[in-house]
């Protein structure tokens, strides 16, 4: 279910309601295959709300009641299943029907206009406020499992590149978190997490912040749960017409994270910058180009 029925409404509403109807919502936006499947008063306890929560958060959005809300995930769900293979399903009939040089187009006219948005003047201002963050912090951590391994780790290299204390929080004969043990408020974490959210991407990032690390999120809503931990939130697109959401627009996020940063370090980074070319020539670690003669 990569568009969930209710996601813009619940959006849009969410800064209405009381916070228990909060936490119901932030159920059905990151559970839209359980609101589909299970009982309301199931879903109620995964969420630790009440039962009675879910039929008011039914009719804050406009609905009789929660059954209204089961039904119209429940017929979303029967016409594009949730997961993978329902998606890879979805996939090889239009790229069957369309060719595959039109998939090519849409997925890359499709990161093209998410990319843009991020000039946007909101989206610009999270990523300056982010920066600021980062650039003023004495130690970086770097967070992002799975399909968000890759931005986590590119800001990171960058980071560390222009001489910033940057540590990626891998999972690496799984002591990727005990790192965390030497933080303290003047550091910082960046975690990247988009839907379905990796379980240990949320609890390390909700540890980190009940010791008291401050939190930038890169994930693909305001209302996410990492975006409910941040101090602050850069918001990206993860939309796709392929089987797997997009992360093109968090690499992207990364990278200008990073050039900021290094910015921001003036004359430090450029020192950090000048010792990396040193070592790369003395170790002779990039290939050189040879001239052709004529």
């Amino acid at each position: 279910m990569q568009e969930a029925p209710l996601a813009e409404r619940i959006v849009e509403a969410f800064d209405t309601m009381s916070e228990q109807l909060q936490a119901a919502a932030r159920y059905i936006l990151h559970s839209p295959r359980e609101v589909a499947l299970l009982s309301m008063r199931e879903q109620a306890r995964q969420a630790q709300v009440q039962p009675a929560t879910m039929t008011r958060l039914a009719k804050h959005l406009g609905f009789s009641g929660y059954e209204d809300v089961r039904q119209l995930y429940a017929d979303v769900l029967r016409n594009d299943m949730t997961g993978f293979v329902g998606r890879v399903g979805t996939q090889a009939r239009s790229q069957a029907l369309k060719g595959d040089h039109v998939l090519a187009a849409d997925m890359l006219n499709g990161v093209c206009a998410q990319i843009g948005a991020l000039s946007q003047p909101g989206a610009l201002d999270s990523l300056v406020g982010a920066a600021k963050l980062l650039a003023g912090a004495r130690r970086i951590y770097c967070l992002g499992l799975r399909s968000s391994h890759t931005p986590a780790w590119h800001l990171h290299y960058v980071l560390s590149l222009a001489g910033k204390q940057s540590t990626m929080l891998d999972a690496v004969g799984g002591i990727g978190a005990d790192a965390l043990g030497s933080a303290t408020r003047d550091d910082i974490l960046v975690a990247v997490s988009v839907l379905p959210y990796t379980r240990q991407t949320v609890e390390l990032t909700e540890y980190a912040r009940e010791c008291g690390i401050p939190v930038v999120a890169i994930t693909d809503s305001p209302v996410a749960p990492l975006a409910q931990l941040a101090a602050c939130t850069v918001v990206v697109s993860t939309d796709s017409p392929s089987f797997l959401h997009t992360m093109s627009p968090a690499f992207v996020v990364a990278e200008i994270l990073g050039s900021l940063v290094a910015g921001h370090a003036g004359d430090a980074a450029g020192e950090a910058l000048a010792r990396v070319d040193r070592q790369s020539a003395a170790l002779n670690t990039h290939l050189k180009t040879r001239v052709k003669r004529s």
